[in-house]
């Protein structure tokens, strides 16, 4: 049980928004067992299911648990409100659908204690399925290297993946860089960004979390697309310092690529054409890509993508 002496080392922070059917799933992962030096908080922002009903037994038994109400606002609005509650010097941000495995925070206090200086610690972390199968996935190893080179990996050439749940950041970092409330989609990517530059980051390959993964579907309201695009390369750039900023015009273009490929899977032509001339005019050597070139050649030649 939490006590007035003890300060938490660690704070659970789990935003929810409808998950009633799946919160005791995380809530269990995270209470059990009991710790002096972890507290729970729990956002919910502005559930209109059963979710109170869910929480109210939990509150009563758990003194370390502690949950917070505010109107719907999103998840980085959730996030944000927990992490300016919490009391830890360490966040981790568990999903509501997600949960933690048995060990995971006894793992984190090692990790803390060996690695004072990390702004991330990174674990791994069993990918679950729709289909029920599970495939571990280990986090990449991050170098030693200049802000840049950092952002490049990161931003660019993707070989280094951040992930809420299995991830414990340093709460100062987030309270310097908070997560941008303007977006609802994509607002943890300038987050990571800055907390890849800012501190050295630990990497273990002990499995943290189990994460369940949801079928990807193509938005039907695809007009703000390109805005929320073009907000996320702001956000991203806006945290990063002044030796990073040369990186737009290819990460604009990695951006619009993106873009390219929804919009080509979901059947309009026209905008996929766009988006890739609009990739290539940033940085031909993006849009060169093959999967990116393959897929161009074969929508100019006017055949079936």
């Amino acid at each position: 049980m939490m006590t007035q002496s003890i300060e938490p080392l660690i704070s659970v922070i789990i935003p929810n928004y409808n998950y009633a059917h799946l919160l005791p799933r995380a809530l269990d992962s995270a209470l059990t067992p009991a710790a002096a030096d972890v507290e729970v908080i729990v956002v919910d922002d502005g559930s209109t299911d059963n979710s109170l009903a869910v929480l109210a037994p939990y509150v009563a038994r758990h003194p370390q648990l502690l949950l917070l109400r505010q109107a719907n606002a999103g998840a980085a609005a959730a996030r944000n409100h927990g992490i300016r509650v919490a009391r830890a010097p360490y966040a981790l941000l568990l999903d509501a659908d997600d949960e933690l495995l048995p060990g995971a925070l006894a793992k984190l206090r090692v990790l803390v204690a060996r690695y004072p200086a990390a702004g991330m610690i990174l674990g791994a972390q069993i990918s679950v399925y729709a289909d029920g199968r599970q495939r571990l996935r280990l986090p990449t190893a991050v170098p030693v290297a200049s802000p840049r080179q950092l952002a490049e990996r990161f931003l660019l050439r993707k070989d280094i993946s951040v992930s809420h749940s299995c991830s414990l950041f340093r709460r100062d970092l987030l309270l310097q860089r908070p997560y941008p409330e303007n977006l609802r989609g994509g607002e943890d990517l300038p987050v990571f960004a800055y907390l890849l530059v800012s501190a050295p980051v630990a990497v273990t390959a002990e499995p943290l979390a189990r994460i369940h993964k949801h079928a990807d579907s193509l938005r039907h309201d695809r007009q703000h697309e390109e805005e929320r695009a073009a907000t996320i390369v702001e956000e991203v750039f806006a945290g990063l310092p002044a030796e990073c900023q040369s990186l737009r015009g290819s990460y604009t273009a990695r951006r619009y690529l993106s873009l390219f490929r929804k919009t080509l899977l979901a059947g309009d032509k026209s905008a996929a054409k766009r988006f890739y001339g609009c990739a290539w005019r940033l940085s031909p050597l993006q849009a060169l890509r093959w999967r990116y070139l393959s897929k161009a050649l074969r929508l100019l030649a006017g055949s079936r993508p």
